[in-house]
């Protein structure tokens, strides 16, 4: 059985407490980011076919809650804290748990920092 690679960190992401853990699996990534301490929403992330047949286009990102509220803004959140994970980590899928206080996009954007800095993919 092969080694699983993970990285964890602690930073201030806008002023909040925020830890972050990247866990590489053979057949996708962990990322856990929580500003809570607990894991919060539970979102899976799988590559899909953009519209317009084999070979055209780029490969979209579709998520789907596992636990927690299904509501838009965790999809949208989701797709642009990790969608750069699953495209370096070669289109793996992605599961993501995510509990933040700070939804904002300048939020989102140091956080994506956060994760990009614990690249184990």
């Amino acid at each position: 059985m092969a080694a699983v690679a993970s990285r964890q960190r602690a930073a201030v992401v806008r002023g909040v407490p925020t830890d972050v853990v990247c866990t590489a699996f053979s057949n996708a990534v962990l990322v856990v980011a929580t500003q809570y301490g607990k894991m919060g929403t539970l979102v899976y992330l799988e590559p899909a076919r953009a519209a317009g047949g084999p070979g055209l286009g780029a490969t979209a990102l579709a998520s789907r809650v596992l636990l927690g509220q299904d509501e838009p803004l965790v999809h949208v959140c989701a797709k642009n804290l990790v969608t750069f994970v699953s495209q370096e980590a070669g289109n793996k899928p992605v599961l993501l748990a995510m509990a933040l206080k700070d939804k904002t996009m300048e939020g989102i954007q140091a956080l994506r920092e956060v994760i990009r800095s614990c690249q184990v993919w």
